[in-house]
């Protein structure tokens, strides 16, 4: 999936020391003040220990990742703009539970996964749909437009878990009385899905992700994805001498929480950066991610672009395994 546990939490974090340095910023004893302290010694007010996040952090990763904005539907002059059936996603939370609602195909669907199979929602029953998820006590937050396009090909397949997938046309076609398509797949799905690996319901079974789950073509898919990412490091070179011209300074957050700084020239691919913290780490593989700025971004993308043009330059940046 686009999203893990880990760089959700990255955010979490990040926002976490926003709000405490806002706090020192406009206390005048400021982290001595009796609200920065207190504040401190609650804990994170964006993630909990069971996987649960804030709307802020989603709002972050979705306009980090996809540029897209997340407001609540309940704001001012939200619907006001264009009607929810021209709308392309929605999502809705209540206490702990968060569900998505969104349009694939021009249809509807309530991918809740409290359901047993993907529900289709008409567009003359959405508005009352969303009408009774609000007094039902539920926050609803839209995506006006932007989304990514639906999976059409194995190369998109193998991006997510795909043996949780149902088929349109099997959805379409089935009745309740059917039987469920990879119906091992979603045992678990019906009580909810942590994001920590875990059910909600109360045998908190941790889901199978192991391959004898994927038919066939789905192995062949993630393997040639997972080939893809694979890659033979860059030559490093050596480490430009301090008042070079085009020399920068970056400054390493290491998976082992330890810190690294090396200086590099603006010059230098980001091929270079991913070479340098590899020379550092004791196994590397295909699961090493590098993400800088706020919200993190991630610098796989970027490996042919040079350390200037990504302004890496006097920043930070977090490695860690996925």
């Amino acid at each position: 999936s686009r999203f893990t546990p880990g760089s959700l939490a990255d955010i979490a974090h990040q926002l976490d020391q926003l709000e405490l340095n806002f706090m020192a910023e406009s206390n005048e004893r400021g982290v001595k003040s009796r609200d920065y302290i207190r504040r401190l010694n609650e804990g994170s007010g964006n993630v909990d220990p069971s996987g649960n996040f804030s709307i802020q952090v989603l709002r972050a990763a979705l306009q980090n990742e996809y540029n897209l904005e997340l407001p609540n539907l309940a704001e001012r002059g939200v619907q006001k703009s264009m009607d929810v059936t021209e709308m392309e996603g929605f999502i809705c939370n209540r206490s702990e539970h968060w569900f998505a609602i969104r349009q694939i195909n021009k249809r509807f669907w309530n991918l809740n996964s409290t359901l047993e199979r993907p529900e289709q929602i008409s567009h003359f029953r959405l508005a009352l749909e969303i009408e009774r998820l609000q007094n039902q006590g539920y926050a609803v937050f839209c995506v006006t437009n932007g989304l990514p396009p639906p999976c059409t090909s194995l190369s998109v397949l193998a991006k997510g878990h795909a043996h949780f997938w149902w088929k349109e046309a099997d959805l379409l076609g089935a009745t309740k009385s059917e039987s469920r398509i990879n119906t091992s797949s979603w045992d678990n799905v019906g009580s909810g899905i942590r994001l920590d690996g875990k059910s909600t319901s109360k045998s908190n079974r941790v889901i199978d992700l192991s391959e004898d789950m994927l038919t066939e073509d789905e192995m062949v898919a993630l393997a040639m994805s997972q080939s893809l990412v694979s890659s033979t490091p860059v030559p490093l070179p050596d480490e430009p001498a301090a008042g070079t011209p085009g020399v920068v300074r970056i400054q390493f957050r290491m998976p082992d929480g330890k810190c690294e700084v090396r200086r590099f020239l603006e010059s230098d691919t980001v091929s270079v950066v991913y070479s340098f913290v590899q020379s550092k780490l004791s196994s590397t593989g295909p699961d090493l991610e590098l993400r800088y700025g706020f919200p993190p971004n991630d610098l796989a993308p970027l490996k042919e672009k040079t350390v200037g043009e990504c302004e890496l330059g006097g920043g930070n940046v977090q490695c860690r395994y996925v």
